[in-house]
């Protein structure tokens, strides 16, 4: 006997703006809405571009019973009319039709800003997506990752994976679930290191150790093998701003204990251990000039710059120029 299918939740409100757990939100719930109806349908709009009468539509029951899934894309710029039509309707959702509001939790609006106490209020699931910006964060999403591939892992194991993937969670989520099938589920140093031999040597992270050392032909060149492999331009450049900011924090700190500070400064022992050797040469005026270019540089891989990519080498040569400054 077959087990009866579970109803959807009709209402769903996804908190925050981590793009992969948003994602992943969506996903489960066209998941679930397709085991109660295989026919579902997925529609996807941006809150900004919707009318009123356009939201009734979408949401209004199907003549012949077709399932739906609604999702309403950066709620949070939602005016008055929308919002109050959005509640409404959360108030008393239609049968067979699954209504997934995104929203960032900020807002410029009030109105915008009140949407998700109010979906809250009107019973809507909830599914938390905030931003990962802690070391401590993105470990415990890799070790969570591998344990849900099946796998078990040891911190030198995440530390490492870390170190060699980066901070994006996509790379890091496909990562984690490929080294638990090849190793059998055991993920230590070991494998990590042997898996991604030779990666470490052209993602972003590679071209930021060498750039905040001083080492503008090493830096340079990995910049150059990162692009020919494709490595994001974003991606190059938020490992730099890491590696900046991190030094930027440790280097007035002078000598201390890396495993006795690591949870008043948020970051694992092996990375600040691995900064105060960086901190060698800057001096607090460099240091300055080097935060306010990576600042600049984040908006000019972001569309800022007509070529991102000689935005990158400009930054590394800046970068090398700061680090010599006294």
């Amino acid at each position: 006997m077959n087990a009866p299918a579970v109803t959807p939740e009709p209402l769903q409100l996804v908190l925050g703006e981590e793009e992969l757990l948003v994602d992943r939100a969506v996903r489960a719930a066209l998941e679930a809405a397709r085991l109660a109806d295989p026919t579902a349908d997925l529609t996807r709009v941006r809150v900004a571009e919707l009318t009123t009468p356009q939201l009734t539509e979408l949401v209004s029951p199907s003549l012949f019973a077709e399932a739906r899934v609604v999702v309403l894309e950066a709620a949070h710029e939602a005016h008055q009319e929308i919002a109050d039509a959005i509640i409404a309707y959360g108030k008393n959702p239609a049968e067979g039709v699954v209504l997934v509001v995104l929203h960032s939790g900020g807002g410029r609006t009030k109105v915008a800003k009140a949407l998700p106490a109010a979906l809250k209020k009107a019973g809507a699931k909830v599914t938390e997506c905030p931003k990962m910006t802690k070391a401590a964060e993105r470990e415990e999403f890799v070790r969570h990752e591998i344990r849900v591939a099946g796998g078990r892992s040891d911190a030198a194991a995440v530390a490492a994976l870390i170190e060699t993937v980066g901070s994006d969670l996509r790379e890091l989520a496909s990562a984690a679930a490929q080294l638990v099938a090849d190793t059998d589920g055991k993920v230590d140093e070991q494998a990590v290191r042997r898996y991604h031999s030779g990666r470490a040597e052209v993602n972003g992270f590679a071209v930021a150790e060498k750039a905040v050392v001083g080492d503008l032909p090493g830096a340079l060149e990995a910049l150059r093998w990162a692009m020919q492999l494709g490595v994001p331009h974003v991606l190059v450049a938020d490992a730099l701003a890491d590696a900046v900011r991190t030094v930027a924090r440790i280097a007035p700190l002078g000598r201390i204990d890396p495993f006795k500070s690591a949870g008043e400064l948020g970051m694992p022992p092996w990375k600040i251990r691995k900064a105060m050797a960086q901190t060698r040469g800057w001096h607090p005026a460099g240091l300055a000039d080097a935060m306010q270019i990576v600042a600049a540089l984040n908006a000019d891989v972001k569309g800022a710059a007509a070529d991102a990519g000689y935005a990158l080498e400009l930054a590394i040569i800046k970068i090398a120029r700061a680090h010599r400054r006294v």
